[in-house]
C-alpha cells in the first residue's frame, strides 16, 4: 500500500542516529532503484552514504550512466539539472534540499546572457564569431542558450579542451558565469591578459567601448565563487615562510595572482588525484571547499602527509551543506514509501537544447 508524504518537520530535529539508522533502512529497501550521487564538497555526514562521488564532470557522466530509477543527487540545484538532462526518460532526478542552491550560478541569468548577446549583435555577428561557453555551474536555461547559439558546457577539468573546441570554430568566447576559471583557462592558452575582458552585466555593452570590444578575445562575466575568493596571496606566502618545502595546490575558481603563486591548479577531481599520488610526508597548502580538504587530510595521515585549508577562516560551500542527514532521510524514507519529493524536472525543449551542449562537452573531453 502506497504511504503518504511523510513532512520534513518529522525529520528536522532527528538526532544523528536515529537519522543514520533510517537512512541505512531506506536504502536497502530500495536497493538498486536507487543511486545517490555525492559532490567531493559535500559535507561528511552525508557523504558517507554515497554510491558514487566525484567533481561535476564525473558525476555528469555517473548521471547518465546509472541504471537506477532515482537518482538522489547530494550537490546544488544545476547539478540534479545535469543529471536529469543526462538520464533516461525514465528515471528521476532528486535533490534533498530544494534550497541548496549556487551563488556563482544565480550571478548570470538568461534574460542577462541575452541582453549580452543582443549587444554584441550590434557590433558583431556573434553566431558566426562569439562561442558562449557555459561553466556547468550554471542553470539549465543557460546550457540551453549555448546548445542553441553553437556553444557548449565546461567544468573546471577540461576548461582548456573546451576554449580549444571553441576558438577553432569562431574567433571570440563569451564565457559565464566564472570569469576566474575562464581567465586561467584562456591565460594557459596564452591570450594575453588585455584581451580577456570582464563583461559587467549591469553595464552597457559591459562597461567597454566598441573598439575594445571588436579587438577582445573573451568576455569573462563578472561571476565569482565566494568560497574560492577567501583565498588571498599573503596565505601563500605565509605558508611558504613557515615551509620552504611545502606545496601549494588551487582550483582554478581561485583569483588569477593565487592561481600563479600555486604550485598547481586543477579541479577538486586533479587536486585529490594529485596529492593522493604525491610521496609520503610532503605538507599542502589547498584552496579549495573545507569539506574536501578535511576529507583528504583524514585519509592522508596514515602516509604522514600534512593537508591544511588556505584560508586562516572556515569557508564552505554553504548552499551544498543545506543537504543534511535529515533532509537525506526525509527524502529517502518518502521514496520507500512510494512518494517523491523534491523531483527536479528540466522542461523538455531546454533539456534537448542543453543536452546538445552537454553532449558536445562530453564528445570534446
Amino acid at each position: 500500500m502506497q504511504l503518504a508524504t511523510v513532512a520534513f518537520d518529522k525529520f528536522q530535529h532527528l538526532e544523528e542516529q536515529a537519522c543514520e539508522q533510517r537512512i541505512l533502512d531506506a536504502k536497502a529497501k530500495l536497493g538498486k532503484r536507487l543511486v545517490i550521487l555525492c559532490h567531493h564538497y559535500q559535507r561528511a555526514d552525508v557523504y558517507k552514504y554515497a554510491d558514487l562521488t566525484g567533481d561535476s564532470l564525473k558525476l555528469s557522466r555517473l548521471a547518465g550512466q546509472t541504471n537506477a530509477e532515482y537518482i538522489v543527487f547530494c550537490g546544488v540545484h544545476f547539478m540534479a539539472e545535469v543529471a536529469d538532462i543526462l538520464s533516461r526518460p525514465e528515471q528521476i532526478a532528486i535533490l534533498p534540499d530544494l534550497a541548496a542552491g549556487c551563488s556563482m550560478a544565480d550571478m548570470a541569468n538568461l534574460a542577462k546572457v541575452e541582453r549580452a548577446w543582443r549587444e554584441l549583435t550590434e557590433i558583431l555577428d556573434p553566431d558566426e564569431q562569439v562561442t558562449p561557453v557555459t561553466y556547468i555551474n550554471s542553470a539549465a536555461d543557460l546550457k540551453a542558450f549555448c546548445g542553441e547559439h553553437g556553444g557548449i558546457v565546461c567544468t573546471s577539468s577540461n576548461a582548456g579542451k573546451i576554449l580549444e573546441w571553441s576558438f577553432s570554430r569562431r574567433e571570440k568566447v563569451l564565457f559565464f558565469p566564472d570569469q576566474h576559471l575562464g581567465r586561467w583557462s584562456g591565460y594557459k592558452m596564452g591570450i594575453p591578459l588585455e584581451q580577456m575582458l570582464v563583461w559587467d552585466f549591469d553595464e552597457p555593452l559591459g562597461g567597454h567601448s566598441v573598439e575594445a570590444v571588436k579587438n577582445a578575445k573573451m568576455f569573462l562575466w563578472k561571476g565569482h565563487c565566494s568560497v574560492h575568493q577567501m583565498f588571498q596571496v599573503q596565505h601563500i606566502l605565509r605558508f611558504r615562510n613557515q615551509y620552504p618545502d611545502g606545496l601549494v595546490i588551487s582550483h582554478p575558481e581561485c583569483n588569477f595572482e593565487v592561481c600563479k603563486q600555486s604550485d598547481f591548479v586543477g579541479s577538486t577531481e586533479y587536486i585529490v588525484r594529485t596529492i593522493t599520488d604525491a610521496k609520503e610526508s610532503t605538507r599542502w597548502l589547498v584552496g579549495t571547499e573545507l569539506n574536501l580538504v578535511n576529507r583528504l587530510a583524514d585519509q592522508l595521515k596514515a602516509q604522514n602527509k600534512v593537508v591544511q585549508f588556505m584560508a586562516p577562516t572556515v569557508c564552505m560551500c554553504s548552499t551544498m551543506a543545506r543537504i543534511d542527514p535529515q533532509h537525506l532521510a526525509w527524502t529517502l524514507e518518502n521514496l520507500a514509501g512510494g512518494k517523491i519529493v523534491n523531483q527536479i524536472t528540466v522542461p523538455a525543449h531546454e533539456a534537448e537544447l542543453a543536452k546538445l551542449a552537454l553532449q558536445r562537452m562530453l564528445d570534446v573531453s
